[in-house]
């Protein structure tokens, strides 16, 4: 439950802000049918997460060696420093409305989740615990606390959000797991 839990509350605060979310506003405005949306994210959420966790922990038992531990620890401490840099919405995402609500969310969802500070916190969470369902669980639903409200919400809930404060938040818990992961590896040591 560590594992579940530790996944979910980090994505939660770090998906605040990120592009994700903004997309998540732009399609709820665009579409006018939160819950097609909202299903289209969780498909999108679950099915990268659950490639992304499963790839870390490959990764991580190929490489199980402390210098891959110590890899993922600076990881981690980068994801912190990523995580103070604020995102948008890129101006070349375009959506096609003729496939509808669910298929042009999860579409676009799970294209602009590659590469992004969530996908790449599910590798490093993946690779840590080595729990693939665990984290692809917890991450999915990170990412459904911090995009459904955004759905229902949109930019009402952006404006009263202190983003900056958030990203500091995630950013702090980054570098804790980061910090945490070097203290064990050196404990072992």
């Amino acid at each position: 439950m560590e594992v579940f839990f530790t996944s979910t509350l980090l994505v939660a605060v770090a998906e605040i802000g990120d592009k994700t979310m903004l997309l998540a506003i732009l399609l709820a405005t665009r579409f006018k049918k939160p819950i097609p949306v909202i299903a289209g994210i969780f498909i999108a959420t679950i099915i990268n997460h659950a490639l992304a966790a499963w790839a870390g922990s490959a990764l991580a038992a190929i490489f199980m060696s402390d210098i891959f531990g110590y890899a993922v620890a600076i990881g981690f401490i980068l994801m912190a420093a990523w995580t103070l840099i604020p995102d948008k919405v890129d101006d070349n995402i375009k959506v096609a409305s003729q496939r509808g609500a669910f298929v042009a969310t999860a579409i676009a969802f799970f294209l602009v989740e590659m590469g992004d500070k969530t996908q790449v916190a599910t590798i490093a969470l993946g690779a840590q615990y080595h729990a693939v369902w665990a984290v692809a669980a917890g991450t999915t639903l990170g990412m459904m606390i911090a995009n459904v409200p955004a759905v229902y919400l949109g930019e009402r809930l952006v404006a009263k959000i202190s983003l900056r404060m958030v990203h500091i938040i995630a950013a702090a818990m980054f570098l804790l797991l980061g910090i945490w992961q070097l203290w064990e590896l050196s404990s072992r040591a």
